[in-house]
Formats: structure tokens, sequence, C-alpha cells
């Protein structure tokens, strides 16, 4: 039976034909150049090497090296055979070691995320990371196998129909063994069997389902497909599944299991300060954390293909998921044959992930897309490709702010969203009520969506009259708080996507003093930082009690009569200064309280067993740290 053997340990990389470096998996070399929006962010091609001992295998076995993620192309090479090339820098690929192994080895990937025009992305508001940022195994398998050179995927597919209670799983399984035969096992969540079948194209009832029901219930339950030749069990591969069905309704929204299910919640990218791309588990495991703790119930996981280990922990969490591959900004017609491969790379090894709904097409591909006709061509390829690989879930894509509502690419998709920042970019926040509703009203039968709205803000700058444009955090909880009404009062949208649950690099930008960054998170670059208005969603969307005091890090403070605001998702606060009562409000989500500023005041809000507390002080003239310097920034957009 297969076998995995992880070998990120003791590589050797050279970087831009300098000296070398010993390291571990997983690297980026733009961990530092790519996020400080300097001009030696360096994009080209480097060589990653090790030397390493072949895994013990039978005669009958085969030698497969397994990347889950190299950005963007990468040549693999073994003891001087080329085994092949891959251009896309997000999802798994691998190749068969086997006929050119020895008992040492010497294994060279060339990594390049130079510009060119064929591979995506080369235009977006994020740094494109150069690397081997993913984990790199070897597999030892029987040369009569499951599938391990379709498109990177698991050899399995598994997708369960509800009916009436019941579930018809349809397992799909590919190999290459011409007698072999396959049986099929599945477990609930406890690991007990409850149904089996055989052959590698079998519907297995699944009676009395219980259902994965999103953050509430995210019951998984597991399949196993066991492959035998001659009666010898040979090779097996399992994944889990959930049972869950769902549609979308232009006027109501979003249904999961027949029931309401507005969705609310963040979109997400993969990198953090100083590391880049080249996530641990642990890294992963600290963002869900956070996206669970505001109570968002979806995530829109941007621009490409996510790291494996964290679509399962959306599988485990309850999240439903958009996902997509990284064709955005600019349609390149020598790209059109990388966005198929890729999409067939996302779907393919996605496949069997209950959290995602979604899949996205494009993200502001008009934004300088020269010929359009071919874009649109592009876009009918997807959409029917799409439809092909995977009937049981719908289309959507994520539309520029500039592309008006009759714009042919916002009606190629079975469903559509906005990347919307108005006010924002644009004066005016009650603009999104007349976009969206002159929308709704000239296509109600169209499902329509907001797949990132946001401001900048930086936890630093502060002020107690918030305009747009000067990145503080009061303008943001400003802004936010207006934006999760707006969506209250409109339950025809299928699905809210901030932009964005983390701050990210973006080397294009220079904003906010800090260079190379986009700081439209609710949470800061290295995660130690939870903004303000990460409460304001906490608030909104957590059922967890809690209170939060707003306005921490805005301590001096140049008015006598100052305002004081906090967030919870209790009914009544109560807030102190210096120990003395000031009021207690009943409310909902919001509460502004208004008080005299002499001197240093402490501060303390309570609901119940519930507190929080901060310092403020009166000081003569406002603190120009908290204002954004002239060397700031331009403060617009990246392009």
């Amino acid at each position: 039976m297969r076998k995995e053997l992880l070998i990120n340990n003791d590589w050797t990389f050279y970087y831009f034909g300098e000296e070398d470096v010993q390291l571990h998996l997983p690297h980026t070399w733009n961990n530092i150049d790519g996020q400080d929006g300097g001009n030696d962010y360096r994009r080209g091609t480097c060589v990653y090497k090790k030397n390493f001992t072949a895994p013990e295998h039978a005669s009958d076995e085969r030698v497969y090296i397994d990347f889950a993620g190299v950005n963007a192309s990468a040549r693999v090479i073994l003891n001087g055979q080329l085994l092949g090339a891959h251009d896309g820098g997000y999802s798994t690929f691998r190749f068969d070691l086997t006929d050119h192994l020895k008992e040492e080895n010497e294994l060279v990937v060339e990594v390049d995320n130079s510009v060119n025009d064929r591979v995506y992305p080369q235009k977006a508001d994020f740094t494109f990371y150069g690397g081997i940022y993913r984990d790199v195994k070897l597999l030892v398998v029987h040369e009569k196998h499951f599938e391990l050179d379709h498109f990177g995927g698991p050899g399995i597919a598994v997708n369960a129909e509800v009916k009436e209670g019941n579930a018809e799983v349809w397992v799909r399984t590919w190999h290459n063994a011409e007698n072999g035969s396959v049986a099929v096992t599945i477990r609930d969540a406890d690991g007990n069997v409850v149904a089996t079948g055989e052959g590698t194209d079998t519907k297995i009832l699944l009676e009395n389902v219980h259902l994965w029901n999103g953050i509430e219930d995210p019951y998984l339950y597991s399949c196993e497909a066991v492959l035998s030749v001659n009666g010898k069990e040979v090779d097996s591969v399992k994944t889990n599944f959930g049972a869950r069905y769902f549609h979308v309704d232009p006027q109501k929204g979003f249904f999961l299991n027949g029931k309401s299910y507005p969705l609310r919640g963040v979109c997400r990218h993969q990198d953090r300060k100083a590391i880049g791309n080249a996530l641990s588990k642990e890294h992963h495991e600290e963002d869900m954390a956070m996206i669970r703790e505001i109570g968002a119930n979806t995530i829109r996981l941007a621009h490409y293909q996510h790291d494996q280990y964290f679509y399962d922990l959306c599988d485990k969490y309850g999240m439903v998921v958009w996902a997509e591959i990284p064709y955005i900004s600019e349609h390149m017609p020598n790209g059109r044959e990388n966005t198929i491969s890729q999409m067939k790379e996302l779907v393919t090894q996605n496949y069997n992930h209950p959290s995602i709904c979604f899949w996205g097409l494009s993200n502001e591909i008009t934004i300088s897309t020269k010929d359009k006709k071919d874009m649109l061509d592009n876009h009918r390829v997807l959409n029917d490709l799409v439809h092909e690989l995977d009937p049981s879930r719908p289309t959507t894509l994520a539309c520029y702010a500039m592309c008006g509502h009759f714009n042919k690419s916002a009606h190629i998709s079975d469903l559509v969203s906005w990347n919307l920042y108005l006010g924002w970019y644009v004066p005016g926040m009650f603009l999104n009520d007349l976009w969206a509703d002159f929308f709704h009203f000239v296509y109600p039968d169209r499902c329509l969506g907001y797949s990132e709205y946001g401001c900048e803000c930086m936890p630093n700058l502060h002020s107690s009259h918030p305009k747009r444009g000067d990145q503080s955090e009061e303008y943001q909880c400003k802004y936010n708080e207006y934006m999760l009404k707006f969506f209250e009062k409109r339950p025809y949208l299928w699905a809210t996507h901030l932009w964005n649950m983390f701050d990210f690099a973006a080397d294009a930008r220079n904003q906010g003093g800090e260079p190379g960054m986009n700081h439209k998170g609710v949470v800061t670059f290295d995660r130690k930082t939870k903004k303000d208005s990460f409460y304001c969603y906490k608030a909104y969307w957590s059922k967890e009690p809690f209170v939060h005091l707003c306005g921490k890090r805005y301590i001096d403070r140049a008015e006598t009569m100052t305002s004081v605001k906090v967030y919870s998702n209790c009914k009544e606060v109560t807030l102190y200064a210096n120990g003395e009562k000031v009021a207690t409000q009943t409310g909902d989500k919001v509460f502004n309280f208004r008080i005299p500023l002499h001197g240093e005041v402490k501060l303390e809000v309570v609901s119940g067993d519930l507190r929080d507390e901060g310092v403020i002080r009166h000081v003569d003239k406002p603190n120009p740290k908290y204002k954004l310097g002239k060397d700031g920034g331009n403060g617009g957009n990246w392009t």
C-alpha cells in the first residue's frame, strides 16, 4: 500500500545565481522584498537542490514526487533528466521519478516567478511570491494504483445528493489496473462503517444522512476506496466528504439544506509578515480561529487555489467557500490555456470539499483588458468547462467596480458579485444603496453579491472627525458600520465578503506610511493586532458574548468632550470613567457615549461579567503621530 515521505528539510537554495543557502521548506525568496514596496522586489528564476537517498520500494512499485505549491512555474530535474514542467503557482502537481532513480539522487527544481504573458497572475493587487512554499513529499505506490497523473487530483471524487433524509453518494475512482476491482467503504464521523459499494463508478445509498450544516454542525463522513488486483489489495485512497444541498434565490439569498442561510464573511490572502506565503499548519489554524471568532460563515479564498489544509479546515469548521483561479485584472490572449489548466486543477483537486459551494472564474478582469471579445470567449469556455467538470456547483465571478451593470462579462457566470469600494475610493457610502438597488431592479432574477468592500486602516492613525482617505481606525469603523447595516436591509444579496480579513503584501502600493502593503484587513499583517473593526463584525455575527472598548490606541485627544464607542452583542452595556458610572445603554451592537475629558481618564465598559478597559487623556494639541504624514503615500488604488 502507498507510503508518504515528507522531504522538506535540507535543501540548497541558489538566489539568482548568488551564493547558496541551506534551508528547509516551505520557503519563498520574496518574504521581505515582496512586502516593503521597494524597487528591489525580485522576480525571476531561482534554483532549489536536494540530495536524497531513494526510498525503499519493490520492483513492482513506483515513486512519485508531489509538490503542493511552487510559484509560479517549475522545471523539475532528477539526476540530470528533465521530468517535466508545471505552470501555475497554487496547485498540486506530481512527476514519476522511478525510471531515473538511483541509490543516491540529485533533485533540481528551477522556480520562476518572472514577468510573462502566459501564466496567471501577472497583474494584481498582491505580491507574487517566488519559491517552493508548500510541502514536498515522495509517494511510493504499487505500479497498479489510483490515478496520480490527472491534474494533481486524489484519484477519487465523491458527491452526495440529498433526497428526503437520505443521500445517494456517487463515488468515482480512476486507476491504471486493467483487471482491478474497487471496494468502497463509507464511515461516519466516529469511524463506524455505514455503507459499502463496489466499482469505479458506483452510487451508494446513505440512509438517515447526517447533513453538513455550515458552522452550526459541519458533520463529515469519510470514504475509502481500495484497489485490488487478482484478489490482492494494492492501493487505497481516502477522503472526507459532507452531505448538503443548497441553492441561491435572487430575492432571498443563499439557502443551505432548505433553510435561509445569509452568507456573511471575509476574503483571505495566504501571506504573513516576514514569512510571505510559506505558511505552516499552525499559521493556517490561527487564521481560521480568528475568522471563526468574528462569527463569519463564508470565506472567499482569493485570488488563487489555497493550501489543501486550509480547505480541510473550512470543511471541519463549516465555512461556505468561494474558490477561484488567479485569472485576474488583465486578460492575456497567450494565457488562455493556462486559465483552462488551472481551472481543471482547481476543480479536480478540490471536488470533494463540502465547504466549497462556488467556483470563481475571474476577478476584476476588465481593469485593463484590450481584447474584450477574446476575454468574453475565454469566460464562456471556462464556464462551460466548470459545468462539465462539476455540474453540482454554480459558477461566479468578481466584477471590477468600474464594470457597469450591463457589462457582458457580468452575465456569463451563474452568479455574480461586485468589488465595490463606494465610500472609500469614491465619496459617498450611500452610493452602495443606489448601486445595488438599481442592479436588483434592472435584473431581479440575477443573483447579486458583494465579493469585496472595505477601506484602508492603520491602527496607529486616529481622528475624532474621521474622513475618507485618512486611513484612521475610526473611519474604518464608520465605514464598516454603514456596510453592515446596508447588508442587513438587503436579503437578496447572496453573499458578502469583506476585503480583507488580514492585511497583506501588495508590492505596487504605497499607503499609510507603510509601502508594499494593503491595509484593508481587520487584523494586521503579523496577526498581532485586531483592529476595532474586527469587533464590529464580531458584534454583528458572533454568538459569543463580549464587550469591546474602541479607541484604546487613540489615547491623546485634544477635545474637552470626547466620544467613546463600544462594540458588543450584549443588549446592555455600562460605561465607567475613573470608577464613576457614566451611563447604561440598551442598544444593538454599537454603543456611543459622550464624556467630558480632563486629564487622564480610565475607561471601563461592563456587561454582566464581561468587561474591557482603556485609558485616554486630554492634551492641548492633537498628537501629530495620529495623522497620516506627507510621506504616507498616495492614498489611492494600486493601478
